[in-house]
């Protein structure tokens, strides 16, 4: 995404805030109490503006908080546990892009061109990843978005239950219904979309997984469904009440205040279990690895392979030793019946299970071909041109017996010979 359009994004949800929460207080709930400062407009407004407030506060830190960046001389300790792995190789996990090590739940953003710490998305909304140092305060704005939204919901609503039963001096005029009706349709989608996403997200607090992480427990939960992997519990899972604090902090009473998430983002604490000893995600049995952990997979130099991986470089089919027998020495057949004769020799008899390595439907005018298996294909025979006349003429359906093969004459150098010129050329008898 361009920088521009971010800016844009974020200017939209900024003005989308200040409309719902400014617009109701002016042009509705302020000419509803007479326009008069009192005890209950205060009692009112007072903690709508806070939360207003809050949720500002919030959505300014998940814009200009980094989410985390992986130090540039960072590498995994693998004598100690938490460290993951690649799945292919086993392996410290590397990032290509950044040519860096990843920590632990580490992942590369290509919107921000960098891996991010704790990485749960890339969020267009506050033109920002929503990592390890900006989690928390993204769970407080979506906490305050539902707060505040429900406050301002539930005062429209008592404005319209009590210009219903009022008197005609106490109705709305037109500025506050045209704004009643505008405050109800920029809040309701709003509460709607961000509700859904917070409970998602408060889902994930309370089982300490980001969205990433999130998808691989469907995976590793739909690989034990099918029987490919026993089950494997998330490392990550400490206990719902370690989870909350590990992300919001360890008082409760500063869970709703904005404040820097605990740790470094380097390293995670696992969970106590003694029995979990496979690393995360888990690895599909179904996907090709290399022997060796620190091997990489390369491909050969030449594309002349057999499909075991070893290189041909005579090209020869793999039943070749079938052709270069003398078609003049006899073999004996032995006990099990097989034919030792190759199946061009004169005294060959077509036996049923000696010509599984040729392909009956690549012969050409009853004579096979040898294969190679493998990238090579298959070795085609010379066939020559009487041949290939018999063979068009059957495809035909005519009988190659009745046509003779034309046979041109030389030209006479006599001036006295007159034999017509279709003679002198040739001729094609029936």
């Amino acid at each position: 995404m361009h920088p521009l359009i971010g800016r844009l994004i974020v200017n939209f949800v900024l003005c989308l805030i200040c409309f719902i929460s400014y617009s109701s207080q002016i042009f509705v709930i302020w000419p509803w109490y007479g326009s008069v400062v009192s005890v209950e407009l205060l009692a009112l407004l007072v903690p709508f503006n806070t939360l207003v407030g809050m949720l500002l506060w919030n959505y300014f830190l998940c814009v200009v908080t980094d989410p985390g960046r992986v130090p540039d001389d960072w590498k995994p300790d693998t004598h100690l546990d938490g460290y993951e792995v690649k799945k292919l190789t086993g392996g410290p996990r590397h990032c290509r892009m950044c040519q860096k090590y990843k920590p632990p739940r580490a992942h590369h953003c290509r919107q921000c061109n960098r891996c991010v710490l704790r990485m749960d998305h890339h969020c267009p909304w506050v033109n920002n990843c929503v990592g390890h140092h900006n989690y928390g305060h993204f769970i407080r704005f979506l906490f305050y978005v539902d707060l505040a939204c429900s406050y301002h919901l539930v005062m429209l609503t008592r404005r319209v239950f009590s210009a219903a039963g009022s008197r005609y001096w106490d109705e709305p005029s037109s500025a506050e219904l045209v704004f009643i009706i505008l405050n109800y349709v920029a809040c309701v989608p709003v509460l709607l979309a961000v509700g859904g996403f917070s409970i998602y997200h408060f889902y994930s607090l309370l089982g300490n997984s980001t969205t990433i992480e999130g998808w691989e427990k469907d995976k590793a939960a739909t690989m034990v469904r099918r029987g490919k992997i026993h089950e494997v519990k998330f490392p990550y899972n400490l206990g719902r009440r370690r989870n909350i604090e590990s992300i919001l902090g360890p008082n409760p009473l500063l869970w709703c205040w904005p404040t820097a998430t605990p740790g470094t983002g380097l390293k995670y604490q696992l969970a106590n279990d003694d029995d979990n000893h496979e690393s995360w995600p888990p690895r599909d049995p179904a996907e090709r690895r290399t022997s060796s952990p620190e091997q990489e997979f390369v491909l050969p130099s030449s594309p002349w392979t057999y499909e075991n991986g070893s290189v041909n470089p005579t090209l020869e089919p793999f039943n070749a030793h079938l052709r270069d027998r003398d078609s003049s020495t006899k073999r004996r057949k032995s006990n099990s019946g097989r034919s030792m004769l190759p199946p061009y020799h004169p005294d060959y008899q077509e036996v049923s299970d000696v010509a599984d390595d040729y392909s009956s439907e690549d012969s050409y005018n009853g004579k096979r071909n040898f294969v190679r298996r493998g990238s090579e294909g298959y070795e085609v025979r010379p066939v020559e041109r009487e041949d290939m006349l018999q063979h068009y003429l059957r495809e035909l359906g005519e009988e190659p017996g009745r046509y003779h093969r034309y046979i041109p004459y030389p030209e006479s150098e006599s001036e006295d010979d007159n034999i017509p010129l279709a003679q002198a050329r040739g001729h094609i008898s029936q």
